[in-house]
C-alpha cells in the first residue's frame, strides 16, 4: 500500500507528525489548533478559534487533494463543552451540505493549553 505524508506550506511544519496522511482513497488529516501561518494561537473567542481551525484543515485537505466536500469524519476536541453552542454555530455555518459524521469531546488538555483542536478524515 502507498503512504504518502503531506505537509500544507500555508501550515507551520510540526516536527512530531505530518499535516496528513494520505493511503488509497482516504486522507487522515491531524488535528489542527488555532494557530496562524507562523504558529501563533490567532487571538478571539471560540468562534475565531474555531474558523481558524476549520481553515488550516482547508489548506491541509487543498494540498491532500480533497475539500470539505469529500471529507467523512470529523472530531472535534474541547477544552471545556460549555463552547459547544458557539462551536456548533462556526461549524455549521463554515461547512458545506451535507455535513460529514461528527465526534465532540472534551479534552483533558490541549496543546499549547487551547480551547479547540479538530481533525478530519476525508476521501480523495
Amino acid at each position: 500500500m502507498s503512504v504518502q505524508k503531506i505537509n500544507s506550506p500555508e501550515r507551520p511544519l510540526v516536527p512530531m507528525y505530518s499535516h496528513a496522511v494520505k493511503i488509497p482513497g482516504l486522507i487522515f488529516c491531524s488535528g489542527q489548533t488555532p494557530v496562524d501561518s507562523a504558529g501563533n494561537v490567532v487571538p478571539g473567542d471560540i468562534k475565531a478559534h474555531t474558523a481558524q481551525c476549520l481553515s488550516n484543515l482547508t489548506d491541509v485537505l487543498k494540498t491532500a487533494g480533497s475539500s470539505w466536500d469529500k471529507v467523512v469524519k470529523v472530531n472535534i476536541y474541547l477544552k471545556s463543552m460549555g463552547d459547544y453552542p458557539a462551536v456548533n454555530e462556526e461549524y455549521i455555518k463554515l461547512l458545506p451540505d451535507p455535513k460529514p459524521a461528527r465526534t465532540c469531546i472534551q479534552a483533558g488538555g490541549l496543546p499549547f493549553d487551547v480551547d479547540i483542536e479538530i481533525e478530519a478524515i476525508a476521501a480523495v
